[in-house]
């Protein structure tokens, strides 16, 4: 069993104030390109591509892959807080969470991929 320790910060930092600040990195991504979802502007459909977690952390793979970090799955980033941006309020397939700055830095990104159109 994964432990979940990590998480302890979540409820906290989910009672933070929250505004609606743009992106604070300035690195913003494009389609064809990724980019963390610590990157993304307020409202950005993204999906997960990856989660790499951090040397000095390399359990926040598995919590983050727990709650729903999946490759594939939407994602977007519906609040910030302050100050600062942390936390980040973040949409995950139909779930809320609230992640670190350094948690969402984990988890790359990309824009998703159009649907084939119809032949017929």
């Amino acid at each position: 069993m994964t432990d979940l320790s990590a998480s302890s910060a979540l409820p906290a930092a989910a009672s933070a104030p929250l505004t609606h600040n743009t992106a604070i990195d300035d690195a913003k991504p494009r389609a064809g390109n990724t980019a963390t979802l610590a990157q993304l502007d307020l409202g950005q459909a993204m999906q997960v591509l990856a989660v790499r977690a951090p040397a000095h952390a390399p359990e926040w793979a598995d919590w983050l892959a727990e709650i729903g970090f999946l490759p594939g799955e939407a994602v977007k980033i519906l609040d910030r807080g302050l100050p600062g941006g942390d936390p980040l309020v973040v949409r995950i397939g139909q779930s809320t969470f609230a992640l670190r700055r350094a948690e969402a830095a984990c988890i790359q990104v990309q824009a998703p991929h159009d649907p084939e159109p119809a032949h017929g």
